[in-house]
């Protein structure tokens, strides 16, 4: 059973001004700003519509990859990824059934040219801009360049107002709880050792962002 956030978030101290769902002008502005980003932009009410909005982008067929995240553990989407009723090529499912740590650590950087490549992030700030981290960067380093595409969800309480308070998000709500799952998870600390500031999409209809009406993540 995957790791639930109410498992570790109870005991982790984060700053709960930054964690707060934002009024429908705010949301508006924010998805206005990331469309002038070169960002496509889906709004959904809940976890069940993110799902079915997220699996509607992906044709029969193609390669997709996740990276961790949480957000997609709460709708659902690493679950039906592996077992659901799909055509795609599930890499992770492949990539974890191999036995030798060097011919997967290989799989993995492969991974990131994927057709699809799904994961979350860990502010959006409202004047457009995308930030996160993590420790190795498997779970971001497809986003810039490597993947066809990219599919990027996120809960609207995430949104904050200015590029600086996605900084702070990062280090004083996500880092936090990511520190505290890591170790329930593998037993180690976690870190903010590769960040990417994602302020423009440039290839028109690559990265998608949908915007979950509800408090998902971190």
């Amino acid at each position: 059973m995957p790791q639930q956030k109410a498992d570790y978030a109870d005991d982790t101290e984060i700053n709960a001004e930054l964690d707060e769902l934002p009024d429908d002008e705010t949301v508006e502005e924010t998805v206005a700003n990331l469309a002038e980003r070169g960002f496509d932009v889906l709004v959904v009410d809940d976890a069940d519509e993110a799902l079915e909005t997220v699996t509607d982008q992906i044709p029969d067929e193609a390669s997709v990859m996740n990276g961790h995240s949480t957000t997609l553990e709460e709708i659902g989407f690493d679950e039906f990824l592996s077992e659901g009723d799909h055509e795609w090529e599930s890499l992770p499912d492949q990539i974890w059934s191999i036995d030798d740590d060097a011919e997967r650590q290989a799989a993995r950087r492969d991974s990131q040219t994927a057709d699809y490549f799904l994961g979350g992030i860990n502010a959006v700030a409202q004047t457009g801009e995308l930030v996160a981290a993590d420790l190795s960067g498997s779970r971001i380093g497809a986003y810039p360049f490597a993947a066809g595409n990219v599919v990027i969800v996120t809960g609207i309480n995430k949104i904050v107002p200015t590029l600086s308070d996605a900084f702070d998000r990062l280090e004083s709500v996500a880092y936090p709880l990511e520190n505290e799952r890591a170790q329930e998870a593998y037993g180690a600390e976690s870190a903010i050792a590769k960040q990417l500031v994602y302020r423009r999409e440039t290839e028109e209809g690559r990265t998608t962002v949908v915007l979950v009406r509800e408090q998902l993540g971190y």
